[in-house]
């Protein structure tokens, strides 16, 4: 295993894979350098002396400046560096890139969910979904009455736990013995068989939105919600609406058609200042459900070629490997999938802080470059107009694991969209209408990110992450990728796959590309199931366009 790696020719921070100590000479190029204090792994130090005032360059863009005398060999930390980044404009289009050899994967197929639409889904779920938050007492009330009868529930191993320490309180048992009593956690299981064997679950996604906030907020709810409801991966909703919100179902539907013209999915949409009583809402509600999952149990996986898999491209947790790991590794599977005619999603602008030149440029048109440019610049204004700017990113985790600036983080976190031309810029929360790789609009924070990426159309999310981020999404399976080994052997139960290989030299970036896309194709036909999926894990959180880094 190497010690450390210079990742771009014209960087002056190099990475340490392993931890370094005083006196330790490493070699770097043909250039043997001493290192002069603690440098711990995925943390950086200094190739050259530097000056108080000189650039710091990673991946071979500006990523910060001194403000300090640094030695050779020293560590570069949030004491001696801060965040700095190149402007940016409109340039040359530089459409040139290295398609990969697909031959391997061209007649490959995934049994997926075909739609009416055209698109294919890689689960099959029904929604039940509020329009306002004033509903998401009744959407949870249909969940305890839905979920157990259908077969989608899960034994709750924690509960049996508790159940254990109340037994052993009632018997007189001491803290001490509580403390060390031997009570393990079991697997969930599922309790009893699905009524329905073709639907994977019936989803319930409560919010926060829909009144009270301004009417930009309710229409990008809308699109959010139509995101869902017409997402390949649904074969259908219930709505419930209590009718006098700023999110009316009017909008929604609106924003239906926007995505799918000729919509045919079972849409019911209930009222309760129209119908009446809690009690007559929640039976039709019921009914009603039932009624569309017969329909939505008749399709049955078939298959369908790669191109009709969405991949989102999403980070969290992130460290000093994530860059040269996880990220381009998935940027690899990236160019892959779009060489087979498939779609990926880049989205966190502000995890592409310092990147966007290289962006802009590889927009196939002037006018998608100018609409990144100016989303870039309006977000980072706004943001620091209330005293956060793109600057304030990364967080005390990100820090503390060698990602000490936005703009180290940002470069790291591009690696994800690989070296393909951008086919598409979108702003949240529009769809992806064209293969290719499509930039989005949307905050650094996971969740909300996440769940954005879905409404957007992704069938597959890739998560990568370097400290552990438990994150799912109700109807898209999210591939958790740990981009180091430690992390992926302590906490194994939420992980999929380890990147961790690269760090370790048992495995190029390439190698791992591949390995990650034929592990996309298995998920997407059903066949494996990933741990947030396993978990229950249906983060959804809706961003109401504020400033959210």
């Amino acid at each position: 295993m190497n010690k450390i790696v210079k990742i771009h020719a014209a960087d002056n921070a190099i990475v340490a894979l392993t931890d370094l100590y005083p006196n330790e000479v490493v070699t770097v190029g043909e250039e043997n350098i001493t290192i002069t204090e603690v440098i711990p792994a995925k943390h950086k130090f200094a190739l050259t002396d530097l000056n108080t005032g000189d650039s710091i360059f990673m991946y071979g863009v500006l990523v910060g400046k001194t403000t300090a005398n640094i030695k050779k060999g020293g560590l570069l930390s949030t004491a001696n560096i801060a965040h700095a980044s190149s402007t940016f404009s409109i340039g040359e289009r530089k459409l040139d890139w290295h398609k990969p050899d697909v031959s391997a994967w061209e007649s490959r197929t995934f049994n997926g969910y075909h739609r009416a639409d055209g698109s294919v889904g890689t689960a099959n779920y029904w929604l039940v979904i509020p329009m306002v938050f004033c509903e998401n007492r009744n959407v949870e009330i249909l969940q305890q009455a839905l979920v157990d009868e259908l077969g989608y529930g899960k034994s709750n191993a924690y509960r049996n736990q508790a159940e254990a320490i109340v037994d052993l309180y009632k018997r007189g048992s001491s803290i001490e013995d509580i403390l060390n009593a031997d009570i393990n956690a079991n697997a969930q299981k599922q309790r009893s068989e699905r009524l329905f064997p073709n639907i994977d679950g019936v989803k319930f996604l409560t919010h926060n939105g829909g009144c009270g906030g301004t009417r930009q907020d309710a229409q990008a709810l809308c699109g959010l919600l139509a995101g869902y409801i017409t997402h390949s991966n649904v074969a259908g909703a219930t709505v419930l609406s209590l009718g006098c919100q700023n999110a009316q179902v009017s909008i929604l539907q609106e924003e239906i058609l926007k995505r799918t013209p000729n919509f045919d999915k079972p849409l019911y949409v209930l009222d309760q200042q129209a119908t009446g009583t809690e009690a007559d809402l929640l039976s039709s509600a019921i009914k009603q459900t039932f009624a569309g999952l017969i329909q939505a149990n008749q399709n049955t996986r078939k298959p369908a070629p790669l191109s009709k898999i969405c991949i989102g491209l999403e980070c969290g947790g992130s460290d000093g490997f994530s860059g040269i790991s996880a990220n381009p590794a998935i940027g690899y599977t990236s160019d892959l999938l779009v060489a087979l005619g498939g779609s990926v999603i880049l989205a966190e602008f502000p995890e592409l802080c310092g990147v966007e030149q290289d962006l802009s440029d590889r927009c196939v048109s002037v006018a998608d470059a100018e609409r990144f440019n100016n989303l870039m610049t309006v977000y980072n204004e706004k943001a620091e107009a209330a005293g956060s700017g793109f600057y304030m990113n990364p967080s005390p985790g990100n820090i503390k694991d060698g990602l000490i600036t936005d703009a180290i983080k940002s470069a790291g976190a591009a690696k994800k969209g690989g070296t393909s031309p951008v086919a598409a810029v979108l702003d949240y929360p529009e769809k992806v209408s064209k293969p290719g790789l499509n930039l989005l609009c949307t905050p650094g924070n996971d969740v909300e990110s996440t769940t954005a990426e879905v409404a957007s159309g992704a069938n597959i999310v890739l998560f990568t992450t370097g400290l552990g981020t438990p994150t799912g999404n109700p109807i898209t399976p999210v591939v958790k990728i740990a981009t180091n080994t430690k992390l992926f052997n302590r906490m194994r139960d939420i992980m999929d796959i380890n990147t961790g290989t690269i760090i370790d030299g048992e495995e190029t970036i390439t190698q791992a590309g591949e390995r990650i896309l034929d592990y996309v194709v298995a998920v997407a036909s059903g066949e494996i199931e990933v741990a947030a999926v396993r978990h229950g894990q249906d983060d959804f959180i809706p961003w109401k366009r504020g400033i959210s880094l």
